[in-house]
């Protein structure tokens, strides 16, 4: 998926569990990888944008991920579109959903205390080696070396969407161009998935993604915002270490 992930284990087994876990983990990403990416020709994917698959030969998951995106499409009034930039490219929302399930596998095999990171997209469970919440970074925008947030987290996920690593890579749908007003759209709650996409639609969105954001509370997400003149949001609830 073009990034690194990390998988750390907190749970006092035996090593060879632990192995296997992560093994079959890595197993599951690197399927997604094959099934999902935009950058392989003989992926899912690639075949039903040269159209040579049909519905019929759809795989489950294709399944699953076309109808969450189309969900998607239809919760933020458009701006998470996985056409967007012309082409089905759905990766705004694998990469969280692929995470989400890695870690619903560990917990079905027994991993009550674990964080999945992949290129900071996180989801964590239970509490870390120092028996405390696991703490999570969030980036200052502009210099990589200071951080905008601190978050302490159990069990939930957090997602960021920025301007500042990738450059343009994130298009407004309702204008074709890319996304203008914020640098960076971090989103914390329940799942992975949906947090992914939504601080992806966030940041199309612009400055107007402000008031979106407060709208996802009630469901149990929160948010922390910069834009790009430099202000910094973060909604009441953000689970922020002090």
């Amino acid at each position: 998926m073009g990034t690194v992930v990390s998988i750390d284990l907190a749970d006092d087994l035996p090593a060879a569990r632990l192995t296997a876990m992560i093994d079959d983990v890595c197993a599951w990403l690197h399927e997604v990888d094959r099934r999902f990416s935009t950058y392989r020709e003989d992926s899912e994917v690639s075949r039903l944008r040269r159209r040579e698959i049909g519905v019929a030969d759809f795989s489950p998951d294709l399944r699953h991920v076309l109808e969450a995106c189309a969900d998607l499409w239809r919760a933020t009034d458009g701006y998470f579109d996985a056409y967007a930039g012309g082409q089905l490219d759905p990766s705004g929302y694998v990469k969280g959903w692929s995470v989400e399930v890695a870690s619903a596998r560990l917990a079905e095999a027994g991993s009550t205390n674990h964080c999945v990171n992949a290129g900071g997209d996180i989801r964590a469970r239970g509490l870390s080696a120092t028996g405390k919440p696991w703490r999570v970074g969030i980036r200052n925008p502009w210099e990589a070396d200071k951080l905008s947030w601190v978050l302490t987290l159990t069990d939930c996920a957090v997602a960021t969407s920025g301007t500042y690593e990738r450059g343009d890579h994130v298009v407004n749908p309702r204008t074709g161009g890319p996304a203008r007003g914020l640098r960076s759209v971090t989103v914390v709650g329940p799942d992975l998935a949906l947090a992914d996409a939504y601080a992806t639609a966030a940041l199309a969105m612009g400055e107007a993604g402000l008031g979106w954001l407060a709208k996802l509370v009630p469901e149990g997400y929160e948010s922390a915002v910069v834009t790009d003149d430099g202000r910094a949001f973060s909604s009441a609830g953000l689970p922020a270490a002090v």
